[in-house]
């Protein structure tokens, strides 16, 4: 194992569980970003409901299947700054959520409008 490695898991084991999440769905985000895709994505949201208890880490993914039409490099510095703002911050994740709905939202209709 290199050294990096060796630290990145010494970091992480240093987090707490939520904290994690929060790791583990950045990094997954970040990997989506390089991943080729070749099948045919949707250009109309789908319709994944919200449920009544979701952690920020869960809302991110599900608005990532719901919205594949959307560039996530386009997403990342948003996305991120709403995730600081709830991990460090400690900005209920209610209303974190709330505004990752209405951002993926927004980003959607400049999606459209583009097309």
């Amino acid at each position: 194992m290199k050294p990096e490695e060796k630290e990145l898991l010494r970091l992480l084991k240093m987090l707490s569980a939520e904290q994690q999440d929060t790791v583990f769905a950045f990094v997954e985000f970040l990997a989506a970003r390089n991943s080729v895709v070749d099948v045919a994505v949707p250009q109309e949201p789908l319709a994944i409901p919200r449920p009544a208890e979701e952690s920020v880490v869960k809302a991110i993914k599900r608005l990532r299947e719901t919205y594949p039409m959307l560039n996530p490099d386009k997403l990342l510095h948003e996305t991120s700054g709403l995730m600081t703002k709830h991990v460090m911050h400690g900005k209920p994740a209610v209303e974190v959520i709330d505004e990752l709905e209405a951002l993926f939202a927004r980003h959607y209709e400049s999606h459209k409008d583009m097309q």
